[in-house]
């Protein structure tokens, strides 16, 4: 599970630079530039969701153990 885990947060960092490189700066919030803008916080939201994830199984390891 550690692994996926890390594959899916690199996924997530992967789709954040892609679409970094979709916006276009002059005009954010049109066209295409708003759906990259949306990928972004998408992917964001992702990458927080499994690290929040990966802590709480971390944390149920530790007790698990105790």
């Amino acid at each position: 599970m550690k692994i996926f885990t890390s594959i899916l947060i690199f996924i997530a960092f992967a789709l954040i630079i892609f679409n970094i490189t979709m916006v276009d700066f002059g005009k954010p919030f049109e066209g295409d530039s708003l759906v990259a803008i949306i990928g972004i916080v998408a992917s964001l939201c992702a990458v927080f969701i499994l690290l929040i994830f990966k802590m709480s199984k971390k944390i149920e390891e530790k007790i698990k153990n105790q």
